[in-house]
């Protein structure tokens, strides 16, 4: 269950928390959703209030955009231009190793396990460790979110807390780093805690780290190195980090949708499922699952909480948590589907085996967290935006802005030089 947020100090503005889930390339959507937010505050002329979130949580990949707001918190509107400029100039190569060399190596390191396995289970070199090499997004991540900024943000007040979670492959527990401009005692739930640290690009990696995709992160915990894996793994509370953080109001930012609307679900039809189904279906159950219920949760909580007496409620320590979710209005299976043929040859070929075939939704979900092509992220941007924009007098209430009318459609940003 999450926490309940504290009642705020008499005359003090709420804290606005931000929660960025994980999904691979899905995040793009997230920069989308922040750039409509940054219109919108400067078209109610809320642009000199400060940073919106003082709050930052992230998950996955949206541990690294929220890392990137974190470090840019003391001018809101450069860090969300610098992290549109960066998606939108991004491709596969800048993630992972996407050449045909790459592709053949892994390839030929899983086949030669499965069915050499027994007489090679001594020959380390030869034990995959993930079915793609993201060193690039290591070097990627070192030039353009400078995490040492991190801690000035703090001390400057710019910023209140910044978390990031992951899975711990040693001990099965959900850990949630965070570092903050205040003590916290860390927290301990079942089969989670907190840990404070001082960010590093391990952290990052470690976070994002998809399972069987990408390759465990090295994170050193109480003088111990461990090795992480992404933290949607047994994330059973996403928004609790926040929370617990201070926020008194959240905006969450998810990476699929919450629920298919009537009718939208597809006949499985007679055929055996693929790997690439089999393996969209269990990467979505960790992505999108838990964050589902744990808004329901919440919700659920706060509406508990309304119905309790104003004057038994001003007497507790407890309040409601003020929520909002922006959810992408479309499926993003159905929009990666599309977008496969822009994949590196290789890396194609190489999903092609598993089942991925362009145009084919059915097997869209995994090409989804993959697809870190321009086509695909711009589409994603561009959704994240229209979407915002369709709840703007929900977004306005939410951070008490005056509703102001559309902006037009967002104009391409320009490539970073």
């Amino acid at each position: 269950m999450p926490p309940t947020a504290q009642p705020p100090t008499p005359g003090r503005t709420p804290a606005t928390g931000l929660v960025l889930t994980g999904g691979g390339a899905r995040a793009a959507y997230q920069v989308g959703v922040l750039r409509a937010i940054r219109t919108l505050r400067r078209a109610a002329g809320a642009a000199a209030s400060g940073n919106p979130f003082p709050i930052v949580c992230g998950t996955s990949a949206g541990a690294i955009n929220a890392a990137a707001l974190a470090a840019g918190s003391d001018h809101f509107d450069s860090a969300v231009r610098r992290l549109t400029r960066v998606w939108y100039q991004l491709h596969a190569d800048h993630v992972y190793h996407a050449d045909g060399w790459s592709a053949v190596q892994a390839s030929t390191r899983w086949m030669s396990l499965l069915s050499l396995g027994w007489a090679l289970r001594h020959w380390r070199q030869v034990r995959p460790r993930s079915l793609l090499d993201n060193a690039p997004l290591g070097e990627l991540l070192r030039a353009q979110v400078p995490l040492e900024r991190v801690a000035q943000q703090l001390a400057d007040g710019h910023l209140q807390g910044l978390s990031i979670s992951a899975s711990s492959y040693a001990s099965g527990e959900h850990v949630t780093f965070y570092q903050a401009n205040a003590p916290i005692a860390p927290w301990t739930r079942a089969q989670r805690r907190a840990v404070p640290v001082q960010f590093r690009t391990e952290h990052l990696l470690a976070s994002s780290a998809i399972p069987f995709i990408f390759p465990a992160g090295e994170v050193q915990v109480d003088g111990q190195t461990s090795w992480y894996g992404d933290g949607s793994m047994r994330q059973v509370a996403p928004i609790s980090p926040a929370i617990h953080l201070g926020a008194d109001r959240v905006l969450v930012i998810g990476a699929g949708r919450a629920n298919e609307p009537p009718g939208a679900v597809r006949p499985s039809g007679a055929a055996y499922p693929s790997l690439a189904q089999v393996a969209g279906h269990a990467l979505s159950s960790i992505f999108l699952d838990t964050l589902s219920a744990d808004v329901e949760r919440t919700q659920r909580i706060n509406h508990t909480l309304s119905l309790v007496p104003p004057e038994a409620l001003a007497r507790s320590r407890l309040r409601p948590v003020d929520l909002l979710v922006i959810w992408p209005s479309q499926r993003l299976d159905d929009l990666a589907a599309q977008h496969v043929a822009e994949l590196p040859p290789a890396v194609r070929a190489l999903l092609g085996i598993l089942g991925v075939q362009p145009g084919d939704a059915r097997t869209g979900a995994l090409a989804s967290y993959l697809l870190f092509e321009p086509g695909y992220i711009r589409a994603l941007m561009q959704l994240g935006w229209d979407d915002t924009l369709r709840q703007r007098a929900e977004v306005c209430r939410f951070f008490g802005w005056a509703d102001p009318p559309r902006p037009d459609r967002a104009r391409r940003p320009a490539p970073m030089r």
